[in-house]
């Protein structure tokens, strides 16, 4: 029983969210996924392979007046459209802006760190190559981002 709400606890809602996943390895995509199979919390998981993919499905959503995601999981280095130049777009409009953007990338370079800050990344994280390690962190960013922070509708 909670003692706040006066519900058990098996009672309280958790609201479902929506991850965009932007990273076009697809050996990337399928561990994240495996990490992520057990998620009481996620609703809805839906992949970019590149920056340009992300970008478009952005306007497909803000035309059709659909909810944009509630978090973006973005990787660097990709064809078409990098993940800096796609952050540097998003964090300039003002309707996608408030929508938190974690870089999740194999560098651990400064100079990424540093720039992707620059451009207002929420969060940087370098991506474990190991299921174990990658459940471990997924299960961080979603206790964070879905049960701590309180997000924009």
């Amino acid at each position: 029983m909670n003692l706040l709400t006066g519900k058990n606890n098996s009672e309280s809602k958790i609201k479902k969210v929506e991850l965009l996943v932007v990273d076009d390895d697809s050996a990337d995509v399928a561990l994240l996924m495996n990490a992520l199979e057990e998620s009481k919390i996620l609703d809805k998981i839906v992949v970019a392979r590149n920056g340009q993919e992300l970008i478009d499905f952005l306007n497909k959503r803000k035309i059709e007046n659909n909810d944009q995601p509630d978090l973006i999981l973005l990787d660097l280095n990709m064809p078409r459209k990098s993940g800096r130049q796609a952050l540097s777009e998003i964090k300039q409009d003002p309707e996608f802006r408030k929508i938190p953007v974690i870089i999740f990338t194999s560098s651990d370079d400064e100079k990424d760190v540093a720039e992707c800050y620059y451009l207002h990344a929420n969060s940087y994280i370098k991506k474990p190559m190991e299921l174990e390690k990658m459940r471990d962190v997924m299960a961080k960013i979603e206790d964070f981002w879905f049960k701590t922070v309180t997000l924009v509708s």
